[in-house]
């Protein structure tokens, strides 16, 4: 089973990260990151830009979508990084999430990531077919 892992930070989480010793975060995530390599469960993970110059939204209300400039929803809960781990249970996946260096203020939510089996009832359809071929392609399960 896969899971994303999904990094928020409320504006607690912020003021505690602004006051700590940088190096020590990066060292806490490096030490994380390498467990979960070493376990054998990590398939992806990123931390995301804190600048939020960079960001947009797309808003599919409308017939033309609509762009505009900054993160979704609320600014005082931002997604800022995420982590994909292939474990054998939920409960595998609990016990990773539980071991992350995150400090108070932080979230973690924990969202299952669907896989082809999710959509036996539409096997013969081309772009579940082709998406198979894409994933051989890129080299991944």
């Amino acid at each position: 089973m896969k899971f994303m892992l999904i990094m928020r930070a409320t504006e607690e989480a912020k003021k505690a990260y602004e006051a700590a010793d940088f190096e020590q975060i990066i060292n806490a995530m490096g030490a994380y990151n390498e467990s979960l390599m070493k376990a054998g469960v990590l398939l992806a993970g990123e931390g995301l830009a804190d600048d939020l110059s960079e960001a947009f939204v797309v808003d599919f209300s409308e017939d033309s979508p609509i762009v505009t400039d900054g993160p979704y929803g609320e600014t005082h809960e931002l997604f800022n990084g995420f982590w994909i781990i292939q474990t054998a249970s939920k409960e595998e996946a609990v016990e990773w999430a539980r071991r992350c260096p995150l400090g108070p203020g932080s979230k973690l939510e924990v969202r299952r990531v669907t896989e082809m089996s999710d959509f036996e009832d539409f096997a013969d359809n081309e772009y579940l077919r082709k998406e198979a071929g894409w994933r051989e392609e890129l080299g991944q399960p």
